[in-house]
């Protein structure tokens, strides 16, 4: 069962700890969490994509090698708040949420992006389940599928965390 507004404020504040769900910071709960979810913001912190590195291709299977080529591949930058980011077409960019996240044993979540950015182009996924008892910041994966570049600023609303309940699992047969 996917968490209602009602039941969501209510954990986000229950007093039991192994209960209690944080989202923070949560700038503008009023707009944040909406009927069945909460709009998550974009971090400042941005993995781009290295053109013309002379890296020929990745294989995960050679371990080995995979460190060091990520390395050749990817760069790490961060963005002042205010400051824009541009993505261009057909470029990727991998980017935190500004939102630390933290679920306890009895619920988990999935990530969706928010559709006003997709009708831009913009495709944002991630692994998207997060698994119960998840501590940290969600990775996005940032996709510009359009013709134009679109303009990020840290801290906009780019996706929502979609919260539901882990049920007990059915005894085996």
């Amino acid at each position: 069962m996917i968490l209602s507004k009602k039941r969501l404020a209510a954990r986000l504040i229950d007093k039991d700890r192994k209960r209690r769900i944080t989202i923070s910071p949560l700038l503008d709960p009023g707009q944040q969490i909406g009927e069945c979810s909460v709009d998550l913001r974009l971090g400042n912190e941005f993995v781009l994509v290295n053109k013309g590195t002379g890296v020929m291709g990745i294989d995960p299977i050679r371990r080995s090698e995979l460190a060091e080529k990520l390395d050749q591949y990817q760069s790490k930058i961060e963005i002042a708040y205010g400051s824009p980011f541009y993505l261009h077409p057909q470029e990727f960019a991998l980017a935190r949420t500004l939102e630390y996240i933290a679920l306890p044993e009895d619920v988990a979540g999935y990530v969706v992006g928010r559709s006003s950015w997709g009708r831009l182009g913009l495709i944002i996924a991630t692994a998207t389940l997060v698994e119960r008892n998840f501590k940290g910041t969600l990775v996005l994966e940032l996709a510009n599928v359009g013709s134009v570049p679109v303009v990020l600023y840290p801290g906009m609303r780019v996706a929502q965390l979609v919260l539901h309940y882990v049920g007990e699992e059915a005894p085996l047969a």
